[in-house]
Formats: structure tokens, C-alpha cells, sequence
């Protein structure tokens, strides 16, 4: 039976449910492993140096792929892509579902976690992707309270997760987090095939698709893979590997610049001052996100001395804070004012964590907590609300992917910083050197927020401009300049 037409004039809400499944298999699986470790480590009697890697591993696949991925979106079009990653999701659920339980099946393990960063890679571009579409199609040019679903379900996903990693250890062991993703890539792969279109009209027709940059990728592979593993183990001895990025990264620049379908179009990117600004505003957001709740996680247990039941419900503000600022505002298109509010808002909970220290009471924590869910909420809707209106049209799936990409690299800044900072133990002391570099950050947010004034443009129209008119126009003129 033929699939009826999309509505004429309103977002196809029959793409919301394979948009939504497909954009949470990432976070869910983020925060799922977290509760993980320390069973698997014992189960397979591997210690927390081969355990980590399970966390490594998924960063490290989905940094390098989120981008490429978006790149085939953008050429090939959402479905076959979507469909795609759902069976690797529901492979890498298989294989932890059937490892044997000896010390070798850790890296059978990291192996699944590989493999599902790889099929996960797909959820976010894709979603993005068939929003751009769906714009273009209905004349919308800023479907805020689309977007704002696509950031709420993320952002409730990383709050239940641990959680539901929780019970389905308690109820079937450490293997129910791996096999879980059996179900959830069976079910993308039938929404998708159900659900999705072939074609969105983003795509270019089959005789116009661009060759693929085999070696584009393979060196912006090399150049993640190098720098990534370095950032997690910086020391004398992976130095070589910093030398690896930085020639890989330069041979990536030489040869996308050259080459007349680049995989990251370098041209543009560079004549796109916005969007790079919105890149490095999505590192410093998520640097400051994961330096609380790891580092500050951390200090709550150990210098504060909470039990980890009690220090998780100490973060919960956070999230459901964040939720509660993203449904409360995120019907409005506009981004400069979230931005503003959520910079100051995240200087304010790194001056607060000044004031800490081993007897400071819940109610101050929670207030801290509450204080730092408002950017949590606003950056993340504001950030991605732009990348929406300042890439290119034709390119919004790798451009979203790019975006996951520096999300990552903030994650992992994150995890650099408050580990040189700790050392052994997390104290006050380092607690509050958390605090001054939480400051710092805030304030280089601030300024690249105040100076940008691009951001002023978008959404101010409202939310029926057509879409020519939107962030587009962000893009159009680095795009013109390439092609000169």
C-alpha cells in the first residue's frame, strides 16, 4: 500500500518517530555504559585500564564517523544511511549478547562498542537532514518546536539512562546493556523502512552525486584517531601521536582544498566565520558539561562524601532543569538571548563552586545544580537551532556531524583537564581549580557570543520566513566565493 503524501504546510509528523528513536541510540548508549564498567570489569576480571576503553572507543567512533556519515547522508539521502546504521546498532547488541565470559571478550566488547558508534552515527545527521528538508518543503524556515523535540528527547535520554542501565543490570546482568541494542536497532530499521522517504530533495540527482574524497576521509580519520588518543593519554610517549594529527591534519587541509568535491569543504568552512564560532561554542559547552558531571561528580563522592546514589541525585537538577528551560523557550526561534542568558548562567555555577568545599550543604549544591541546567538547556537548543540556519542546505547532514565531532572533542578536554587536575584524589582545592577554568571558559563564551552578530539575524523574522531568507544566507556568500 503506497504511503500517503506528506501534509501540505506542516512538518510530516509521521518522520518524528525514526527521527527520535534514531537520534537517541548515541546518548543512551553514552550514558548506559557509565554503570556498566565496574560489573563487566568484574564479570570478565578486566581491570579499569581495559574497562575505560569501552568509553574510549565509542568517542573515538563516533567523532571520526558522525561526520562521514552526514557526508552520505547528504549525497545519498537519509534512508539507506538510516537503515544502515540500525543493523550495526543491532550487530554490536548481538555480540554482547553472545561473547563468552573470559578476559579476551573486553575487546570483543570494545569491538560492539566500535561498531555501535559507527551504526549510531547516523540518528543525528539524519534527523537534521530530514528538518532541513521538511523546511524547505513547507516553507518554514525555523521549525522551532521540531528542533526543540530533537534537543529535549536527547537531553531526557542522558538523564534516564543511567537509570535504565541500572535496572537491566539488576535484572538480567551487564550483558542486558550491550543486548539491549538488539530491540532498538530492529526498530530503526523498520520505522526507517516504513517511515522514510527514499529521496528529500536535498540529495543531488544520481547523475550530479559528487565522487566520495576517499582521501579526505582516510585523513581526517588519521588526524582524529591521532589527536584523540593523544588528548586521553597525554605524555612524553604519545607525543609521536600529536606529530601524526598535525601532519595528517595538514596534508587534510593541502588536499580539501584542492580537490573539487571535497569531503569537508574547507573554502566554504573557512569563509563560514558563524559557523566555525558555532563549532567552537558547542566544544566549550560540552568542556564545561563534563567537567561536572565527571569532575564535579568526582569531588561530591570523594571531598564531599556523598555515596554515589546521593551524588547522582545532587546532578539530577541539572537535567531536569535543562528540560524545563528547552520546553519553556524553545518555541522561540531566537538564539542570541539563549546564548547570552546560558553564558552567564554557566559563569555564575563556576562562581558558586568557589564558595564549596567538604561541609557545604545539599540545598547550596542543588541551588549550583539548578543554575547550571539553564545553559544545559538553552546553549544546547541555541547551538543547534543555528547550525540549522548557517550551513548549507545541501550540506546540513555533515555539518551536523561535524558539529557531534567538536561536541566529542569537548568531552574529551573535559576528561584531560579534571584528570591532571585531580591527580589521585578529587579535593577542594582541585575542586576549585574546576571552578576558575568553568570561569574561564564562560567568559571566552561570552565574548565570541557577544561579538558574533550574525546571531542577531536568526530567528528575529519569525518563524514563517521562507527559507531562502533563514541562515542560509550565513553560508551563500563563502559558497559564492568558492565557486569564483
Amino acid at each position: 500500500m503506497p504511503q500517503k503524501p506528506p501534509p501540505v504546510g506542516r512538518f510530516d509528523r509521521r518522520l518524528l518517530a525514526p527521527m527520535m528513536l534514531g537520534a537517541v541510540l548515541n546518548p543512551i548508549n553514552t550514558a548506559i555504559i557509565a554503570v556498566a564498567l565496574a560489573p563487566i570489569g568484574i564479570a570478565l576480571g578486566a581491570p579499569a585500564s581495559e574497562t575505560v576503553w569501552l568509553v574510549s572507543a565509542l568517542y573515538l567512533a563516533t567523532a571520526i564517523g558522525q561526520p562521514l556519515v552526514g557526508r552520505l547522508v547528504d549525497i545519498y539521502g537519509v534512508k539507506r544511511l538510516f537503515l544502515a546504521g540500525g543493523a550495526l546498532v543491532a550487530v554490536a547488541g548481538a555480540i554482547g549478547l553472545v561473547i563468552p565470559v573470559t578476559h579476551d571478550s573486553i575487546w570483543w566488547l570494545v569491538v560492539a562498542r566500535v561498531v555501535l558508534g559507527l551504526g549510531t552515527c547516523a540518528g543525528y545527521p539524519a534527523a537534521m537532514h530530514l528538518i532541513r528538508a521538511e523546511g524547505r518543503r513547507t516553507g518554514v524556515a525555523s521549525p522551532a518546536v521540531i528542533l526543540t523535540v530533537l534537543s529535549v528527547t536527547t537531553q531526557t535520554v542522558a538523564v534516564i539512562g543511567p537509570t535504565l542501565g541500572g535496572l537491566l543490570i539488576g535484572a538480567w546482568g551487564w550483558r542486558a546493556t550491550f543486548a539491549v541494542n538488539l530491540p532498538l536497532g530492529v526498530a530503526s530499521v523498520i520505522l526507517g523502512w516504513i517511515l522514510l522517504p527514499r529521496t528529500t530533495g536535498l540529495e543531488p540527482p544520481r547523475d550530479e552525486r559528487p565522487r566520495i574524497d576517499g582521501l579526505g576521509i582516510l585523513f581526517f580519520a588519521v588526524a582524529m584517531l591521532a589527536l584523540l588518543i593523544f588528548l586521553q593519554n597525554i605524555s612524553v610517549a604519545t607525543l609521536w601521536m600529536l606529530a601524526v594529527a598535525l601532519l595528517a591534519g595538514a596534508a587534510l587541509v593541502w588536499w580539501e582544498l584542492r580537490v573539487d568535491a571535497p569531503f569537508i569543504d574547507l573554502r566554504v568552512l573557512g569563509g563560514n566565520g558563524p559557523l566555525l564560532l558555532t563549532y567552537t561554542r558547542s566544544l566549550l559547552t560540552a568542556t564545561i558539561s563534563y567537567l561536572f558531571v565527571y569532575g564535579f561528580t568526582q569531588w561530591l563522592e570523594e571531598g564531599r562524601a556523598l555515596n554515589p546514589t546521593a551524588a547522582g541525585l545532587v546532578l539530577l537538577p541539572v537535567f531536569a532543569a535543562g528540560i524545563g528551560v528547552a520546553l519553556a523557550f524553545g518555541r522561540r526561534p531566537e538564539v542570541l538571548w539563549k546564548l547570552l542568558i546560558g553564558s552567564i548562567a554557566q559563569l555564575a555555577a563556576g562562581v558558586l563552586v568557589l564558595f564549596m568545599g567538604g561541609a557545604t550543604p545539599i540545598w547550596f549544591l542543588v541551588v549550583t545544580m539548578l543554575v547550571l541546567g539553564i545553559p544545559q538547556g538553552l546553549n544546547n537548543l541555541a547551538i543547534q537551532n543555528t547550525l540549522y540556519h548557517q550551513a548549507q542546505p545541501e550540506r546540513i547532514a555533515s555539518s551536523a556531524g561535524l558539529l557531534r565531532t567538536f561536541f566529542y572533542l569537548g568531552a574529551i578536554v573535559a576528561s584531560v583537564v579534571y584528570g591532571n587536575v585531580y591527580g589521585a584524589h578529587a579535593t577542594t582545592g582541585g575542586l576549585h581549580v574546576l571552578g576558575w577554568v568553568v570561569i574561564g571558559i564562560s567568559v571566552v563564551f561570552l565574548l565570541i557570543t557577544v561579538f558574533d552578530r550574525s546571531l542577531r539575524a536568526i530567528g528575529r523574522s519569525g518563524p514563517d520566513r521562507p527559507d531562502a531568507a533563514a541562515g542560509a544566507s550565513a553560508a551563500e556568500p563563502a559558497a559564492r566565493a568558492s565557486k569564483a
